[in-house]
């Protein structure tokens, strides 16, 4: 029968013990929390990153053609979702294509009364997973973030569209792919 005063619970008892006198007074933590609480957070897409590949907003961001875009993203404040880690197809209308919108459009959507507006909008240029646009099929449908579908045609020469949009190129990101098209994508009402 082994004792209670062998090394090994001794051992372990003086080692909680000085774990627990170790820890902060319960007063310093409450103040600590408190005053963490009430500073703002920072969320993932502030997170500096020069040695990987930049997630779908960071491509959008260091691209001249994605201005447009990048400030809707922000309005509704989407760019945290959009640097986790995905994967996402964001599917990127340029400016050139934003300013095709009828007069007053874009300045009608980033009003704060139609802030869900604008996110269903975008919603529509996200799918969760990656899709190549040169596997894409004629007919093919893809369900988007917004629960809508869009699809794909295919012509005879290989080009590429998405509800019409002309797919005009694609950058591949750290969290998926950032495909370039020439149209902005309006979901189906």
């Amino acid at each position: 029968m082994k004792s209670l005063t062998s090394p090994v619970p001794l051992f372990l008892g003086g080692m909680l013990m000085l774990f627990a006198s170790c820890g902060a007074p319960a007063e310093d933590a409450t103040a600590t929390d408190a005053a963490t609480s009430a500073a703002p957070v920072a969320g993932q897409s502030a997170v500096v990153d020069e040695l990987s590949k930049p997630t779908v907003v960071g491509v959008a961001v260091k691209s001249p053609d994605h201005k447009t875009l990048v400030a809707a993203v922000q309005h509704i404040k989407y760019e945290d979702v959009l640097s986790n880690a995905g994967p996402f197809t964001v599917y990127a209308p340029t400016d050139a294509a934003f300013n095709a919108l009828p007069a007053g459009t874009l300045d009608e959507l980033l009003k704060p009364e139609n802030k869900d507006k604008l996110q269903d909008i975008l919603e529509y240029h996200v799918a969760v997973g990656v899709f190549q646009p040169e596997k894409m099929t004629n007919g093919r449908k893809l369900n988007m973030a917004n629960l809508k579908d869009t699809q794909f045609a295919v012509a005879e020469d290989g080009t590429v569209t998405i509800n019409g949009a002309k797919v005009l190129g694609t950058a591949e990101a750290a969290n998926g792919l950032v495909v370039v098209i020439d149209k902005v994508l309006l979901p189906p009402q």
